[in-house]
């Protein structure tokens, strides 16, 4: 049995298909047939991540924080790298003291991860809640929005048009989470982390692997949800500072 057919999750998932098909039709009109469930992925996202918002302001705030707070963890680390049990005290005492939160910036990406996974399983069921999935009859361009690059190319029924998007949701991935990457560079002062710019620059390696490998919908979903990062992050990064 698939975990998308378990009692709780099966309505759920038909719901959100039901979701997606409602707002698809009344996208329609505006974007065409053709286009409206893709156009309904990608409003989904925007509805998601503007629902997020004040956790991404969070995110942005703890990464601020410690990057003021660096120099005074390098400080900490030095002083008692000898004394584990006693490092850690000092420096929840440092984050409780300065009011930062070392996990408020994993908040967004655990936030999401059930939608991702909800909109992952809505385009891989042929049956929801025991019902035909007809969003597996929805396509963009000729290419499934069930279909993933990877079976695109092995079933050797990719288009130009196809892999045209294909290719701009990849470059959107790989583009969002570089300028993410290089955002989140050590400040001076920091201890520097063994094999920190390798570990930084890994996320959109996997990033782009990942979505090489789901539905064209769900890589719609990280595309978008991709640059809506890079953007919020970088102008709530902006005004945070400029209130400094």
């Amino acid at each position: 049995m698939s975990p998308f057919d378990l009692p709780l999750i099966a309505p759920v998932l038909r719901h959100a298909g039901d979701l997606v098909l409602s707002l698809s039709d009344a996208l329609a009109p505006l974007v065409g047939a053709d286009h409206a469930a893709a156009a309904a992925v990608v409003a989904l996202t925007a509805l998601v991540r503007l629902l997020l918002v004040p956790l991404g302001v969070a995110q942005v705030r703890a990464d601020l924080g410690r990057r003021r707070l660096a120099p005074l963890v390098a400080e900490l680390r030095r002083r008692h790298r000898d004394t584990p049990e006693l490092l850690r005290a000092k420096m929840l005492e440092l984050y409780a003291r300065e009011g930062a939160s070392p996990l408020a910036g994993c908040l967004p990406v655990l936030a999401q991860a059930p939608v991702l996974a909800m909109v992952y399983g809505v385009f891989t069921q042929a049956r929801l809640a025991g019902l035909p999935n007809l969003l597996l009859d929805q396509a963009l361009v000729g290419v499934g929005l069930g279909t993933s690059l990877v079976q695109a190319v092995t079933a050797g029924a990719l288009a130009a048009p196809g892999a045209a998007v294909f290719a701009v949701v990849l470059v959107v991935v790989a583009t969002a989470g570089v300028v993410l990457a290089r955002s989140t560079a050590p400040v001076e002062g920091a201890e520097p982390v063994p094999g920190g710019p390798a570990l930084r620059y890994l996320a959109p390696v996997l990033s782009v692997g990942f979505a090489c490998f789901v539905p064209l919908a769900a890589a719609l979903y990280l595309a978008t949800s991709a640059a809506w990062t890079c953007t919020e992050r970088l102008v709530v990064r902006r005004l945070l500072l400029a209130r400094a």
